[in-house]
């Protein structure tokens, strides 16, 4: 071989090379413009009429960096704290109060020694910072005092005060509700709530608002963990984790929100969050230590292991499959296309059979879809060993994900509550998801863990269609005079039956 005929063939390997780096760079700039400007929906829309699927019987189914040199802060001299304007309570002479006398029984009048009338010497007044839809009012309490006309030393009678889930709390349950609410139901961060209620003359500090917030979590915590414990007693779940920030010493660092969703076989109730500093695989294998049953999640490693316990039947989401072949563009497109309609035909099938009974639904699942399932199986396989793929593509992506799910694919056929996808999961955990783009972190470690007990409150009551702030104020009433044993009748399913 010559020297000249050596180095045309390292040209043409070199060429081939940058060939294949220039197509995968294409693929990459693609979907990242795609991701800037394109549409998000993985629908198809290339699919013609002809391509419909026919199913006899079911017809009715970050900034630059600035080149400014950088200011120079002098250093920080800390001011001693101002505790008492901090914790003060602010309100117009004008605000509305609504005065509850808390009086003594009439018989608890008469002394029962010398059977005279005791004597009112005065009276104990509290307030307290309330609220009623669009509007903060005051709530005064009066208590009579009455002591013997005659004999000193048998004291003072007073009627007692109305215990709060706070105790000696200045905030009455409907207020604090509607910071709860405000905060995990509707995202504003409490410095906006603070705002919003100074523009009504009422002054309350964001610290004292966060320090509710805390003491709210730590009350409310017993239902929290009832509603766990249903949910991996349920024998039917789906798990999903998504970042949040949590504020530590140098700035805010990453952790996570997992929220698992659960209570029933059909129509899970419980959505239930749960802080932690990491991602790591011990958080999931924890959580779901002695769990059993059916289990949906996405294809994070953490939860292969759990699909690998004894009792854990797993169903790997088929959305997200869907989506690795969608983001392939730049791979083989016939195979592509094919493959995503084939997905798609397993969607409609099921919207047909969710309308049915679980019998029915079951059988549309072995008649119809079971062949679906192994036509992918057995073409995608053959595929993955035909070769021909760029070895850093989407593409070769999308089918190893494929081909690591193979074994649990078809696992939601057979339990007729089982479902394709972790959709429930997801939409569970979207309203973390919006809330976290508006209060930006979590200040501490205890207060992620009361936002997760407060979280998992108010989204089940608004997944149940429960208004949150009407069951928390409720709630907070009578936990703490609540029996232990009967703990069950204050959860949010519950809690709305008559």
């Amino acid at each position: 071989m010559t020297t000249q005929t050596l180095t045309i063939e390292l040209l043409l390997e070199e060429n081939q090379l940058l060939k294949a780096q220039i197509k995968l760079l294409q693929e990459q700039v693609a979907w990242f413009t795609k991701q800037l400007f394109g549409q998000r929906s993985e629908k198809l829309t290339s699919l013609d009429n002809s391509e419909q699927l026919v199913l006899p019987g079911l017809e009715g189914a970050v900034p630059a960096p600035s080149d400014e040199p950088k200011k120079i802060v002098p250093e920080h001299v800390r001011r001693s704290a101002n505790r008492n304007d901090q914790d003060q309570i602010t309100f117009p002479e004008s605000i509305h109060v609504e005065t509850i006398v808390l009086d003594i029984a009439e018989e608890d009048k008469i002394c029962k020694d010398t059977g005279l009338p005791l004597v009112k010497i005065g009276e104990e007044i509290s307030q307290k910072l309330a609220y009623k839809p669009g509007k903060t009012y005051i709530k005064k309490f009066v208590r009579p005092k009455y002591a013997h006309p005659k004999q000193e030393e048998k004291g003072v009678v007073i009627a007692p005060m109305i215990e709060g889930l706070i105790p000696k709390c200045r905030a009455d349950e409907s207020f604090l509700a509607h910071v709860l609410v405000s905060k995990f139901a509707d995202h504003l961060p409490l410095y906006r709530i603070a705002e919003i209620l100074s523009r009504d003359g009422v002054g309350v500090s964001r610290k004292l608002l966060s320090q509710w917030v805390l003491r709210c979590g730590a009350a409310l915590k017993p239902l929290y963990n009832l509603m766990l414990e249903k949910i991996l007693k349920s024998g039917n779940s789906y798990v999903d984790e998504t970042p949040v920030k949590l504020q530590a010493k140098g700035g805010c660092k990453q952790a996570y929100m997992w929220v698992i969703v659960g209570g029933n076989e059909t129509t899970p109730a419980y959505r239930v969050f749960r802080f932690c500093e990491t991602r790591a695989h011990e958080h999931a294998l924890k959580l779901l230590a002695d769990y059993e049953g059916v289990f949906h999640s996405d294809k994070y490693q953490a939860y292969e292991k759990v699909a690998k316990q004894k009792g854990v039947i797993w169903c790997p989401c088929w959305v997200h499959v869907r989506r690795k072949f969608f983001e392939a563009e730049q791979g083989d497109p016939v195979f592509r296309k094919w493959v995503l309609r084939k997905i798609r035909y397993l969607f409609m099938l099921e919207k047909v059979a969710w309308a049915r009974s679980p019998e029915e639904r079951l059988k549309i699942r072995q008649e119809k879809e079971v062949p679906i399932i192994n036509e992918l199986i057995h073409k995608i396989k053959a595929r993955v060993i035909d070769g021909a793929i760029l070895p850093k593509s989407k593409f070769k992506e999308a089918l190893g994900y494929f081909c690591g799910l193979i074994p649990y694919l078809k696992n939601y056929t057979q339990h007729a509550f089982a479902r394709l996808d972790n959709n429930t999961a997801e939409r569970a955990i979207r309203p973390l998801a919006i809330g976290r783009k508006n209060w930006l972190f979590f200040g501490s470690k205890d207060g992620a863990e009361a936002g997760a007990v407060i979280l998992s409150l108010v989204q089940t009551c608004r997944g149940l269609n429960i208004n949150p702030e009407e069951y928390l104020e409720d709630v907070m009433r009578r936990i703490m005079d609540h029996p232990v044993n009967q703990l069950e009748e204050l959860l949010p399913d519950q809690w709305l039956k008559p």
